[in-house]
């Protein structure tokens, strides 16, 4: 078992969730409430990240973050390194591949937000932020959670936008999904099997409990 690189999995799929999620509650609720002609080509551009192959996606990002890139530029005047091959490069990355995954049922979660209720709140004084605090939020919970367990499997099971952009870096960019595939091309078998169930039982157990949560609290709301 490589505990380096599941160690490192584990913290990217924990910022990934972090920094990504209060994002797409904004986004998600914009969106929801959004009455413009422009909405399907967002909802469509949010999407991109889901169907395009992760190679195709993993190009375009090693462009836009490498040297030659404004990006790439920007960062190494920054903070004196590449943007790319590094588990900043990796995090970035990973926030921008994952926006489906955590906007989607946010969104969802959102629009199932009957519109009267936003009514009322504005008309008893409420602001979007105060309505958004006291009154969506706990009924968009669950998509908020489904959200969460979506992007953090997600993110420890990702492989060819990683391998794109961080390449297998022990320490920096070697992720337990590129763990697994070294250890099949070294022909370990019993390593990578051994990492991979790994993988199954967390994956399955955070999506497990993120359906049990949600029908605890669709209970309490219901």
């Amino acid at each position: 078992m490589d505990w380096e690189a599941f160690a490192l999995s584990l913290r990217l799929g924990a910022l990934t969730v972090l920094l990504l999620i209060p994002l797409a509650i904004l986004a998600g609720r914009a969106l929801a409430v959004s009455r413009s002609r422009g909405k399907p080509a967002i909802e469509a551009l949010v999407m991109l990240p889901l169907v395009l192959p992760p190679t195709v996606l993993g190009f375009y990002l090693l462009s836009g973050f490498g040297a030659g890139s404004f990006a790439g530029r920007a960062f190494e005047a920054v903070f004196g390194t590449s943007l790319v091959f590094t588990f900043e490069g990796l995090l970035l990355a990973s926030l921008i591949v994952n926006i489906p995954f955590a906007m989607q049922p946010i969104q969802r979660a959102f629009e199932a937000v009957g519109p009267e209720l936003r009514e009322a709140s504005a008309s008893c004084g409420n602001g979007w932020w105060r309505s958004l605090w006291r009154i969506e939020l706990p009924l968009a919970w669950p998509g908020i959670l489904t959200g969460m367990a979506l992007t953090f499997a997600h993110t420890l099971g990702e492989f060819g936008v990683v391998l794109m952009v961080g390449g297998s870096i022990p320490g920096e960019t070697r992720t337990i999904s590129i763990a697994i595939y070294d250890r099949v091309q070294a022909f370990d078998d019993a390593a990578a099997g051994e990492m991979a169930a790994v993988l199954l039982v967390i994956s399955l157990a955070t999506i497990a409990l993120t359906f049990f949560l949600t029908q605890r609290i669709g209970r309490r709301h219901g």
